[in-house]
């Protein structure tokens, strides 16, 4: 398995796992269950809060599972299984949960027991979802009742789907370029030009592209879990002071300074968001559309949905402080073990 300590706290296993392919990391205060199943490049990542998982967890290849800094822990009962992709963030989850490939759960949210979340759908932050129920959409809603016999099945075959993904999981997390206290997790693929500015950190799991043109990644800019990157020929910048939220794919864009890219989200080939935008969690642009700064943007496609406050643009700033505090307590903690 591969642990690491954050700030002195390692990760509690309670008997080794069914698997644990290439590429996954446990990271901090995490306890996890008896019987889990890790697939390749999934990310259990418990640094500024902890993280309790139950017995026979199954979790998907590129899966995240995190916390909300010493505001949200991350529960989950037992016989949950994630599918690919899907990330499971500040919440609780109860026995019996499957959550399929892509869907994501948002902060301080509740799934009940037996509850099934269908591929792609977000759970928006602060939700309660009933047990017993079939979930759908951007934000998930009740689609219908789903009795034992379904649900038995549906986790099944997600089981199936996670144990039949590559294993495969490619870890080179060296940058052409990389400015002083920048990190990159042990378990990231950086390829090509990537340019790291000053404090800049690329986390576990994200595979990172420069092959085509040059990513520049800003000062104090951080790039979560599982998140991907490609450039074009035109290259791709992110600002200063920047978050891109786990398990995000931007493809030949710009993303200015001071901006929030919501975990899930796609951004389109040619976009261009400016600096002091709020791009909410699972957003979808359409290539080269241009998201104006000052604006929260959700949807899809992208829309403006709100005006950005002083709230909100202090907890972009408070995102790039605390990642800056979550690299400096993991620097040479990164061993395998």
């Amino acid at each position: 398995m591969h642990l690491i300590a954050y700030n002195g706290r390692r990760p509690v296993v309670a008997a080794p796992l069914l698997a644990a392919q290439p590429g996954h990391a446990v990271v901090g205060q995490v306890t996890l269950g008896r019987q889990a199943w890790l697939g390749a490049g999934s990310v259990i990542r418990a640094d500024g809060h902890y993280v309790q998982i139950g017995e026979r967890f199954h979790l998907g290849r590129g899966a995240t599972v995190h916390i909300a800094h010493d505001l949200y822990p991350t529960i989950i009962g037992d016989r949950v299984c994630v599918g690919a992709d899907a990330v499971v963030h500040a919440c609780t989850v109860s026995d019996d949960v499957v959550i399929e490939d892509r869907a994501v759960v948002l902060d301080g949210s509740v799934v009940g027991p037996g509850a099934l979340l269908e591929a792609g759908s977000i759970v928006y932050p602060r939700s309660v979802l009933a047990g017993g129920m079939v979930y759908a959409g951007r934000p998930a809603r009740q689609v219908r009742p789903l009795d034992r016999e379904e649900l038995l099945a549906r986790a099944e075959q997600q089981r199936k789907r996670n144990e039949s993904a590559d294993a495969n999981w490619v870890c080179r997390p060296v940058a052409s370029q990389a400015g002083a206290d920048s990190f990159m997790a042990d378990t990231s693929d950086l390829v090509g030009e990537i340019h790291l500015a000053d404090g800049a950190s690329i986390w576990f799991g994200c595979r990172v592209d420069g092959r085509a043109g040059t990513i520049a990644v800003g000062t104090l800019c951080n790039v979560q879990d599982n998140s991907v990157l490609i450039a074009g020929p035109a290259g791709l910048s992110l600002g200063e002071a920047t978050t891109i939220g786990h398990n995000v794919r931007l493809t030949d864009c710009q993303v200015g300074a001071r901006c929030l890219v919501g975990i899930g989200s796609q951004i389109s080939a040619g976009t261009i968001i400016a600096d002091d935008t709020f791009v909410a969690g699972g957003c979808v642009t359409e290539p080269g559309q241009r998201l104006d700064g000052g604006l929260i943007w959700g949807g899809q496609p992208a829309r403006p949905i709100g005006r950005m406050d002083d709230s909100k643009r202090a907890s972009i700033l408070d995102i790039a402080t605390v990642y800056a505090g979550y690299a400096r307590g993991l620097q040479g903690s990164q061993e395998a073990t």
